[in-house]
C-alpha cells in the first residue's frame, strides 16, 4: 500500500456513490468465521441494496453459514479456496441461491470478494441453480463492439437470475463510449490496474484494491490509464421491474 500524508484519503462517500480506497478498509468481525478478516466495504449503510464484503482468509481460515434469502456470489481475487468442497483457484467464483448453505476454506490463504444480496423471485420462473465456474473459461466479448473494453459474463442472462456479476477489462486508453446513467445498481472491486472514473460530476483516480458503490442514475464513465491494462469485477441487478413506491 503507497502511503498517504496524514488526514489525507482517496476515499470519498457521496448520496450516490462511494469510493473506498484501500488505506481507509477497517476490518470486522463476523460470526462462524475463523483466521479471517471480513472487510464490510459496501452495505445498506451507505444506501446501498447490496453487501459487499472482501474476506482476507489466513492458511486455515474458514466460514459457513446459510444465505437465507439472500443470494451469494464468491470470486477469488488471490490464493485458493474451497467453496462447498469446491476447489477454486484466483479467478474461480461460485454462485450459491437463496436457501443455501455455504462452506469456505482455505489451506494457504486466499482473498475472496462476495456479492450477495436479497433474491427477488419471479413468479412462474424457476429457481437459479447453484454454479462453479472459472473465469479462463468464460469468452470475453468486444462491448459494444469496441475490442480495447473487453466483458466477460460469469452468470447466465436468464430471467430467474436477478443480479449480474461481470468483468470489464481495459486496454490502456480504453474507456467506456459514453457517460451512462441508469436504473442498475453496482458494486465494484479494481482488480487490476489504474484509471480514473467519472462518478456523477466529479472525477477520481481510482488502482487496484478500490472498492466502489454507484446507486441507480449514478452518471458513470471510466477511462483506464496508465501502462498497463486495468481490470475491475462488477455487480449489477438486472432481470426484474423497477417496483413502485
Amino acid at each position: 500500500m503507497i502511503p498517504t500524508p496524514l488526514g489525507t484519503s482517496r476515499t470519498v462517500v457521496r448520496p450516490l456513490y462511494a469510493l473506498i480506497a484501500p488505506d481507509s478498509h477497517v476490518p470486522s468481525v463476523e460470526p462462524a468465521w475463523t483466521q479471517t478478516a471480513a472487510y464490510v466495504l459496501v452495505s445498506a449503510g451507505l444506501g446501498a441494496r447490496l453487501t459487499q464484503t472482501l474476506y482476507v482468509m489466513e492458511p486455515g481460515g474458514r466460514g459457513a453459514g446459510h444465505t437465507q434469502d439472500d443470494e451469494h456470489f464468491y470470486y477469488v481475487v488471490e490464493g485458493a479456496c474451497a467453496v462447498n468442497g469446491h476447489e477454486l483457484k484466483a479467478g474461480g467464483f461460485a454462485y450459491i441461491p437463496a436457501g443455501g448453505t455455504v462452506e469456505l476454506t482455505s489451506k494457504a490463504g486466499a482473498r475472496v470478494l462476495l456479492f450477495a444480496k436479497k433474491y427477488e423471485v419471479l413468479p412462474g420462473a424457476a429457481a437459479p441453480e447453484v454454479i462453479f465456474g472459472d473465469e479462463k473459461q468464460v469468452k470475453s466479448e468486444p462491448f459494444l463492439g469496441d475490442p480495447a473494453a473487453q466483458l466477460q459474463a460469469l452468470l447466465p442472462d436468464r430471467p430467474e437470475f436477478d443480479l449480474a456479476v461481470n468483468l470489464f477489462t481495459y486496454d490502456p486508453g480504453g474507456t467506456l463510449p459514453f457517460v451512462e446513467c441508469h436504473i442498475m445498481e453496482h458494486g465494484m472491486f479494481i482488480l487490476e490496474g489504474a484509471g480514473v472514473y467519472k462518478l456523477g460530476e466529479d472525477w477520481h483516480p481510482v488502482a487496484k484494491g478500490d472498492a466502489l458503490w454507484l446507486a441507480p442514475y449514478c452518471p458513470q464513465w471510466f477511462v483506464a490509464m496508465g501502462k498497463t491494462r486495468a481490470r475491475y469485477i462488477y455487480y449489477k441487478d438486472v432481470n426484474r421491474a423497477p417496483r413502485l413506491g
